[in-house]
Formats: C-alpha cells, structure tokens, sequence
C-alpha cells in the first residue's frame, strides 16, 4: 500500500499535476508581470499584485510590456473579448510555464488578482487599512488551471463606511459607488434636482403633485407625470448633463423621498387607474424618455407607493428598476413573513416585465445604529432569490457607521455573496472571525448563534427602525443578556494581551452595552449608579474606539449620554401628575391608544422609535383630562414630545390648558404657541404652559393642535402627519 501512493504522487508530479509555476524562489525573481503599457486597469492589477509580492517575499517581480515574448514563469494580465467573460468577471489559466489573468469589460484583470493573491497567496483583507499576509521566500501558482468566474451582480454596492477611509477597500471587495455609473451623481431621489420646486413651484404649481384636492409644488412632491412641460424641461436637463458627462450612460430619474405623494389629477390618476397602482404613470413617463434617448440608461425607483408593478404596461429595456424593500422584517428570508411575501411579489411581478432590475436592500437598524441587528442567517438566501428573478444591480444599505452591529463582517459577508450567491457564508464568517479578532472568535461566533437562535425562538420581528426594547422579551430578556456578557468576558480575556484585537472585541461589545441601557430605562431606575456607571462605561468606550454616530439622522452618541442622564434618571422634581388617572375627549390612534390610560403618567419616557411608550395622533388634535385625585396648587403644566419628520411626526403647533375643580366648568390655565421646526435630527422636545401665579384644581385638560397636512417642505406634502407625546407633568 505504502509503495503504492509513492508511486501515484510520482506519477502526478511526472505529469505537472503538483507543480507550479515559480514567481520567487529562495528571495529571488524567477518570473514577470507582463502588462498592456497603455491599460489603466491591467497597469493596476500588475501594481496590486506586485505590492503583495513585495510585502509577501520582500521582493517585486519585473514588469514589462505585454509584447515581449513569453517565457517561463511569466504572469500575463489581459484584458480581451473571451464569451465566457462578463463584465467585471475573469479567466486564471495556466499552461505549465505562464499564468494568464485575463479579464473583460470593467474591471475584470483588477479582480483576478484579488482572487489570485486571496486563493493562492493567502492574503485577507477585512476592513479598512486592516489586511493580512504570509511571509515567504518562495510564491508559486498552480501549473494546470481553468478557472472562470463571473460576479452574480454586473453592479454591487454597499455602505460600508470602510469605503470612505481605504481606497484599497472598494477595489478588493469589488465595490463600486454610484458616482461611476450615474451622470453627474443623479442617484435616487432626483426629481426634485431635475425640476426644483425652489424654481417652479410658484409660478408653475401645476407641474407638481395634485393630492387632495390641490397642486402641492415642494421639496418632497412628485412630478405631474402627464405635464408634456414637465418632460420637455426634464429632458431638456438630461440631454445637457449627458453632454457635459459624455463618459457615462446613466441617470436616475426617480420620484422624491416620501410616500403617497404621487399626482392623483385626472390624466394621471387615469393612467395609475389602468395600471392597478402609481408605478403606471412612472413607467409611462420613464418609457418616453428611454424614447428619446435610446442610447441612454434610465433607472427609477419602485419605493413605497410605487414598488407594485404596473399591469398593463412594460418598461422599455433602457429602463432600470431599482426596487426597494424597506417594508420588510428581517428575522426570516423575504419568503417566510408577510411583510416579505408582499415584496417578492412585486418582485416577482416585475421580473416578468423586466430583466434590468436593481434591488435596494436593507440590512441596518436605522434608529439605533449600535444595536443587535442578528440577520446574517437570512443575507444568502435572499440574495439568491434576487439573482433568480432578473436582478443585475444590488445595493445592500449596511454598514454606514463604525460601531454598527458587526459592521466590518456585515460588510465582509455581503461583499463576498455580491459576488457569489452561493459562496459558503458559515465558511466566510468563521474564517473572517478568525482572522479579525483571532482568538475571541469562537466566543463570538458562539454569540452570533446563540443570539439568532433567542431571534427566532422568540416568534419578534427585526425591523429596520427597531429598539432593543422591542426585543426585551426576546433576544435582549434577562437570561440572554447574562449570557452575551460571559461570552464577551471571555473573549475580552482571550485576546488581552493584544490592544488591536481587544478593542474590536470592545467596539462590538457596544451593542449589547447599548441594549442594556435602553432596556433600563422601561424597568425599575432605582440603582442609578449603576447606570451612571454603566453610561459612562459604554460613553468612553465609544470616545475611545472613534464611534460617534447613533442614528441616520446623525445624533451623537455623546448627545445621547448627556440626554439619558437628564431624561431618564429619576428626577428630583416630583410631578403633582404622578400615576394620575387619564380620560380622553380627543382620544389617539390605533394602535397607540393601548397605553393610552397609563403612558402619560407612568414616568417611562420613549425612545427614538415612535412604537415603545408613545401616545400618538394623526392629522387631528388631541386632547386630555388629567385627574390629579384632589385639587392642588398646580404652575406648571409641561408636556414631552417626539420630533421624528422621515417618520412624519412633527411637533404640535400648539398647546393649550384650562383647569377644573369639579370636571365640568373649566376655565383658561394658558397657552402656548410652539415654533415650526425643520430640523432633520431625531430629538425629544418639551414644551410648558405656566401661569402667573399659583392657582387650584384638581382636573387639567390640555390640548394639542396637531399640524395636520405635511407642509410643502415636508417628507409627507398633502397628507395628514402625526404628533406624539409620552407624558405630561404637572408642577
């Protein structure tokens, strides 16, 4: 037996099965890089892959001009019109003296040598300016080798905020940005940049939205897509910023961020009508201009009120869809709860139509950042249903901010499926953990599972604009959080010895830091230094690692300390309205008015997503009988509220109190007029009617005056917003 394998290795290695092709032997060149001289892409593959060997061996191999003849051990990079290669894709062969990466369109010879160095050479790239290599004397390729591989998406985008910070980063996970392919940077949301309400909107109301029953020129209206002026003067746009981009083919032409603001006046509303939903009048207008522009590439959104397909009409093959599942729960594939199912028909309903779809896809927590966001178990086989349905172009939204929940392997992960649906995920996540944060890897990997596994027991959803405190019973109870500090504390003692290592350990552990502040603030406040402690724990560790961001709306983290201290620790200043009885006379909505009886007494304040402690009213006022048990001397009546415009939430306009010692005749207790606020940030806003002097009753009635229609800057023009507020003092 023992003479047997001998003799198959022998015979192997006679025929070349085992050898390889030298590039640098015992520390010196033994091959070349042979290149197009005037090839931007191939001139950077060869400097890529000679950067490497450098850092590998400690020495860079020849380059020289694709012309000269071949010899052995020569490394050619091409770039041709092979078939088999698409866009972006490459070929890695070998004939038993040369290596040949040979790419197509894009940027095909660049990504070859990734592949190259990652598969044969055993470099890792993780993260912004944090990569890996062996160091060797000697590097070699296999000798026999065909290998094809073309990318599952022809355009693949992330929001990895490790793009801003390392160049190197996009190249290596095959990234690219939207500026590359849209002219001029028209890139979602554009009708408003293309035709700015600021220009038109007095004089020509009319080529804006009509929605109930008016035309609404603003910001954030849509287009009266039936106007011929309208489309003459959007063309007339597009055809000048093509000329003055006459490198790029494609635009985003698509509606303005908001839903419901689509122009419902006769012509529209006929089209719409026909087509069984607002996409109809999108596509009627995309169409014209695709006509016009037959060289051209126009991409449009299917977001919110326009993701269902139209029926009756089919975009033109110059026209993109990028369509949007921000609806969706992530806890479970895109088949498996009805939030998803609703998307994978439109989805499916527009693969029919089309097969130049690019899907948006959502897979960050947007109110909360620095927050458990466990859906790495859904990521593969949702993409894989993308590239089943006529997906090209995919932008996962992950991944914006430093801190985020497993940032840089969500970041990592996605990259890898962009290029590869079926790419072994678990055999990418372990070997990421591994290299990332070397010997606490098994702990956290541990978390991940344990943590996915609490997910989907707990029958919760995870949704985009989620809070831990949704989660409190789930995967964030008691039991669980015990069990996510043990194995932090063990991955922190695994890598102590290493500063780099323990502080990634550390920038992940802010999540689960995180939850447990915000799931405190709903339960007993009583050990308030042990959340100071806390606080401050979870503060300087954020200071220290550079992690600044909570929201999308840009609220700091040390904004947030700051107000947790202020807002949710016991204050010293009783309220006369403590656990006071409530009745309503302009009661809230469903399905806010569930705590409607106790959540403005209770003393628990909300957080930043409006579905956790908050009592709220739309487009109608709202009003209030506070019962303080007996008449007191009461001076000042102060109410908490939500300001949250992506959400349509504004401020109230006003605020307005009368007292009563017997519940039935009232008299004025004061007013208050409150400002108009723009301002994009998430925030918490009170607002107090004092009188002059102390006066006595027992019942406060107070009134909120609710803005009612979205103005014509706001995300939500025409249509009724809401107010919130989750409690009201008495002092």
């Amino acid at each position: 037996m023992k003479k047997f394998t001998i003799y198959f290795i022998l015979l192997m290695l006679s025929n070349g099965l085992f050898a390889g092709i030298d590039l640098v032997r015992d520390g010196k060149p033994t091959g070349r890089i042979l290149v197009g001289p005037d090839n931007k892409n191939e001139n950077q593959a060869a400097t890529l892959l000679n950067d490497y060997v450098k850092k590998i061996s400690g020495i860079t191999l020849p380059v020289e001009s694709s012309g000269t003849k071949y010899k052995s051990g020569d490394i050619i990079i091409k770039t041709s019109k092979n078939a088999d290669i698409k866009e972006d894709g490459f070929r890695l062969s070998s004939d038993g003296n040369s290596f040949l990466i040979e790419g197509g369109d894009g940027m095909g010879t660049v990504y070859g040598v990734v592949t190259v160095l990652e598969d044969y050479f055993r470099v890792r790239y993780y993260a912004a300016n944090a990569s890996t290599w062996p160091k060797s004397r000697n590097l070699s390729l296999p000798a026999n080798l065909n290998r094809v591989e073309n990318p599952s998406f022809r355009h693949r985008q992330t929001q990895s905020y490790n793009l801003a910070l390392d160049p190197l980063y996009k190249v290596w996970n095959r990234l690219e940005e939207p500026r590359e392919i849209f002219a001029a940077g028209y890139w979602v949301h554009t009708f408003d940049r293309l035709l700015p309400s600021a220009k038109y909107g007095t004089t020509h109301p009319e080529y804006y939205s009509f929605i109930n029953g008016q035309r609404r020129p603003g910001s954030a209206s849509q287009w009266c897509l039936t106007n011929e002026d309208v489309f003459e003067i959007v063309s007339k746009q597009i055809d000048s910023i093509f000329k003055a981009n006459s490198d790029q083919k494609m635009i985003s032409v698509s509606q303005n961020d908001g839903n419901f603001t689509n122009c419902q006046c006769g012509y529209c509303k006929k089209i719409d009508d026909e087509n069984g939903g607002p996409s109809g009048s999108i596509i009627y207008f995309m169409n014209k201009l695709a006509a016009r522009f037959p060289d051209k590439e126009f991409s449009t959104l299917a977001y919110l009120y326009s993701m269902n397909p139209p029926k009756n009409i089919k975009p033109l093959p110059n026209v993109n869809i990028m369509l949007c599942n921000i609806d969706c729960y992530r806890e479970v594939p895109l088949t498996d709860n009805a939030s998803g199912q609703h998307f994978m028909k439109a989805l499916e309903g527009w693969a029919q139509i089309s097969d130049n779809i690019f899907v948006w896809d959502y897979g960050i927590n947007f109110d909360n950042y620095i927050s458990p966001f466990p859906n790495f178990h859904i990521l593969q086989t949702n993409m894989q249903l993308f590239k089943k349905n006529n997906v090209n172009m995919h932008f996962s939204q992950i991944a914006s901010i430093k801190g985020g929940d497993f940032s840089e392997l969500r970041s990592y992960v996605v990259s890898k499926l962009l290029w590869d649906v079926n790419c072994n995920v678990d055999s990418v996540i372990q070997s990421f953990l591994q290299g990332y944060y070397g010997n606490a890897a098994p702990f956290l990997y541990q978390y991940m599972k344990i943590q996915e596994g609490a997910l989907l027991g707990s029958n919760i959803g995870l949704w985009i604009y989620d809070t831990p405190i949704t989660h409190k019973t789930g995967m964030l109870n008691p039991n669980m959080i015990k069990s996510y500090r043990k194995l932090y504390d063990n991955a922190e003692k695994a890598v102590a010895s290493d500063s780099t290592l323990l502080k990634r350990v550390w920038q992940q552990r802010l999540t689960i830091q995180f939850a447990e502040l915000e799931i405190a603030r709903t339960g007993d406040m009583t050990d308030t230094e042990r959340i100071k402690r806390e606080l401050a724990l979870f503060r300087n560790t954020a200071h220290r690692l550079g992690v600044t961001t909570l929201n999308e709306r840009n609220n700091t983290i040390e904004e947030y300390c700051d107000l947790y201290l202020k807002r949710n620790l016991p204050n010293p200043r009783k309220s006369l309205a403590s656990n006071a009885s409530v009745s309503y006379t302009l009661p809230p909505n469903k399905p806010y008015d569930k705590i409607a009886d106790k959540a403005l007494t209770d003393g628990l304040l909300g957080g930043a997503t409006f579905n956790e402690s908050w009592v709220g009213w739309e487009k109608n006022d709202g009003e209030v009988i506070i019962d303080l048990g007996e008449v007191k001397e009461i001076e000042i009546v102060e109410a908490d509220f939500l300001h949250k415009l992506g959400s349509w939430i504004l401020i109230p306009k006003s605020m307005t109190c009368h007292i009563s010692t017997d519940n039935k005749n009232f008299t004025l207790f004061g007013r208050v007029d409150i400002p108009e606020d723009r301002s994009p940030a998430v925030k918490y806003v009170s607002y107090e009617v004092k009188a002059k002097q102390k006066v006595k009753a027992r019942y406060i009635k107070v009134h909120f005056e609710n803005v009612g229609i979205g103005p014509s800057w706001h995300y939500g023009v025409g249509y009724p917003v809401w107010f919130f507020t989750d409690e009201i003092w008495v002092y």
